[in-house]
């Protein structure tokens, strides 16, 4: 049986993390056999706030290390020495990190340096680019070589993790953000923008905020879109726009004029997933929509060279189409002009999840530390 006092730390960071770790986080504090500790480093603020609140989730610990300007090195250096400190104080049984973050590498290794298991959960996602994308290819490869237990959502991260020859236990569960997104979704959330009609147009959801989009992509990325909305009148476009400046101004200066475009400032998720319900398809560089829109029937257009989600290419639920304006243009248009490719979109299977891995999870964690009671106990199955 496990342990009842087993401590389990689950650590995140930015919005993304929290959205697929929040299902993980209400699973192992329904079961009575975990103590369940949640600490944040604070990488992102205000967007993870909301969505503890959404799921109704505190935290033990929050690092606060946000700083203005701070750098990939200044988030590494703070999250290390804040969790070196929380787990000397508390020490976990089990470490569980969620993706690709700067926050998850750095969690990852201060638990390696304090000799602590480490769950990783999407563990596997590889787009063989060492700095595409940056740094978070570099970032899920080093959780890799440190994690004991990788939670793989596909077959093919089941096998980037053999082939890449990890230490610990590989399996299978899917992904955790479908478990948030149905969760979130059977709430049928509004998303209520001054000025846009729902009823009244075609709308395109689009986010554009990774970094290797920067600069002169972003610009093409932009041009295709208004290419879309003068070739299709009955089309609007919703761009919650990313906090960085960087992204941000371009965006504002190409697409703020247009009167069917909609600058908002970033949705929260449940209005995320309000406005991916009543969508009519995506344009975007996020890896996590990848996953989501297909649970919801939409079609995805990728604004990237590459995607570490080769599944929902080849499952047919997205298609990769690059930073060229053009292109970008054509491809919405195809999707636009015709039904038989919408809806070939539209129903295909989406290949990561059904909902459960969180539960999947939460028995995987329980069987390992009964695994290892059985061999300190010396049990009948070790003689």
């Amino acid at each position: 049986m496990v342990n009842p006092a087993t401590r389990v730390c689950i650590v995140l960071g930015t919005r993304p993390e929290a959205i697929k770790l929040a299902p993980v986080i209400q699973a192992f504090r329904r079961s009575p056999t975990f103590d369940v500790r949640v600490v944040l480093t604070g990488q992102h603020r205000e967007m993870v706030a909301q969505v503890m609140d959404l799921f109704d989730l505190s935290a033990e610990c929050d690092l606060a290390i946000m700083q203005p300007r701070q750098t990939l090195t200044d988030i590494t250096c703070r999250s290390l020495q804040g969790l070196e400190r929380f787990f000397e104080a508390d020490p976990p049984d089990l470490v569980i990190v969620q993706g690709d973050t700067t926050t998850a590498f750095a969690a990852a290794l201060a638990a390696f340096y304090r000799q602590i298991p480490v769950g990783h959960v999407e563990a596997g996602l590889r787009t063989n680019h060492l700095f595409d994308p940056y740094p978070e290819e570099a970032n899920r490869r080093l959780i890799s070589q440190l994690a004991q237990l990788h939670f793989a959502p596909t077959a093919r991260a089941v096998e980037n993790l053999q082939r890449s020859g990890v230490t610990g236990t590989i399996h299978q569960t899917g992904n955790t953000v479908i478990d948030a997104l149905l969760s979130v979704a059977d709430r049928q959330p509004p998303c209520e923008v001054p000025g846009l009609d729902w009823s009244a147009h075609r709308v395109l959801l689009a986010t554009v905020h990774r970094r290797e989009n920067w600069g002169d992509p972003l610009r093409e990325i932009a041009r295709g879109f208004l290419q879309i909305l003068e070739r299709f009148p009955d089309t609007a476009l919703l761009l919650p726009l990313h906090r960085n400046p960087t992204v941000r101004e371009p965006l504002q200066g190409l697409l703020g004029e247009h009167p069917r475009a909609f600058l908002v400032e970033p949705l929260d998720y449940a209005e995320l997933v309000g406005a991916i319900a009543r969508c009519y398809l995506l344009l975007t560089d996020s890896g996590g929509l990848q996953e989501e829109a297909p649970a919801l029937g939409k079609p995805v257009l990728v604004l990237r060279e590459t995607t570490e989600r080769p599944e929902a290419i080849e499952a047919g639920t997205a298609k990769l189409v690059g930073t060229n304006g053009d292109r970008v243009a054509t491809e919405a248009a195809t999707l636009l002009d015709r039904r038989d490719a919408y809806e070939t979109m539209a129903m295909a299977v989406n290949p990561f999840g059904d909902g459960r891995a969180s539960e999947r999870i939460l028995k995987i964690v329980g069987d390992y530390f009964r695994s290892a009671s059985d061999v300190i106990g010396g049990t009948d199955a070790d003689k």
